[in-house]
């Protein structure tokens, strides 16, 4: 039988090609490997991997990159990383912002672990770790800066990659996620939208599931046969094992919970109408990280916001990208 899902896929990478971008894998250490889709002329002729070395917390890497053509040029462009959630892999959760940003910026699509391609035998499961092999994996491509635009899980990541390396990182764009999922928030969302945990809502095994999770995540009620749901199910719920790890080392302790202070611009861009990240966690959020935070809401979207309204999420976008890069 034919997986619709899939077969798109082929389409969906012309498309990326298209707009030029290439597949590459990042080797960090024996084991683990990163999957992304880079500018064609920051990847290597040969689809192969990187070797490289994931640097510890509190540690910057000095590694020499080999490839000749992530070599800094006299007009090199900004570089964007864009960091999907819980649901998809990279390229399917960012498929409307990829060609807009790519006519301006080198943009670098990563597939965190056990999304995609990308894969670990290491036991570590946090954000933190995450972020560590995101790090090294930027580094080694060659990238010296960069604006982080985090959504969801993705976001939570992107703000351990700030506090990590506020050199690499030089601005953040956060959508639909949190600095931390502390048991207190977790809990009262899981208690809202009627679930008994984690996994059951972002790891659903059956249609009516997907359908929950769904029903959940977009303000408009789109309908899609149940076929379809269930090649989604096949295709993009890999890994149930690892990602429900992940979502088990998501969660901290209240008491462990501390707000960064982080030295980047940080823009808050929320869909209004989010019933997983209400708008009112964002204005919590921007008032703990001080001025260097800003907030835009878009209505009629829910926490799919960048799905949702791509036109005015790309808009609002690339009018902050344009103003932090020209302050480099």
């Amino acid at each position: 039988m034919v997986n619709f899902v899939e077969a798109q896929k082929p389409l969906l990478h012309f498309l990326i090609r298209r707009a030029g971008l290439r597949q590459q894998s990042v080797e960090l250490e024996p084991g683990t490997v990163m999957s992304f889709w880079v500018p064609k002329d920051k990847a290597t002729k040969k689809k192969g991997s990187i070797n490289n070395e994931i640097v510890p917390e509190g540690k910057s890497t000095d590694v020499e990159v080999l490839n000749e053509n992530c070599k800094k040029t006299a007009k090199e462009r900004p570089a964007v990383v864009l960091v999907h959630g819980f649901a998809a892999e990279g390229i399917v959760t960012w498929q409307f912002q990829v060609g807009v940003l790519a006519e301006k910026y080198d943009v670098y699509v990563p597939d965190l672990l056990f999304f995609g391609e990308s894969e670990t035998n290491s036991k570590d499961r946090s954000p933190l770790f995450q972020a560590q092999c995101l790090i090294a994996a930027l580094t080694r491509l060659g990238v010296k800066h960069c604006t982080v635009v985090g959504f969801s899980y993705g976001g939570m990541v992107a703000f351990k990659m700030a506090e990590l390396n506020p050199d690499l990182v030089h601005s953040l764009v956060i959508s639909g996620s949190v600095i931390a999922m502390t048991d207190s928030i977790s809990d009262a969302t899981l208690e809202r939208l009627g679930m008994k945990s984690s996994a059951e809502l972002l790891l659903p095994e059956t249609v009516k599931g997907l359908k929950a999770l769904q029903s959940q995540a977009m303000y408009k009620k789109f309908w899609f046969p149940n076929f379809l749901m269930k090649d989604y199910l096949e295709v993009m719920f890999n890994h149930r094992k690892e990602r429900a790890e992940l979502l088990e080392s998501l969660v901290i302790s209240n008491k462990d919970a501390t707000v960064p202070v982080l030295t980047q611009k940080i823009l808050l861009l929320w869909g209004e109408n989010d019933n997983l990240f209400k708008v009112e966690l964002a204005m919590d959020m921007k008032e703990k990280l001080g001025e260097k935070a800003t907030i835009q809401t878009i209505d009629k979207a829910g926490h799919l916001v960048h799905l949702e309204r791509p036109c005015r999420y790309n808009r609002l976008l690339k009018e902050y990208l344009a103003t932090v890069t020209a302050e480099d």
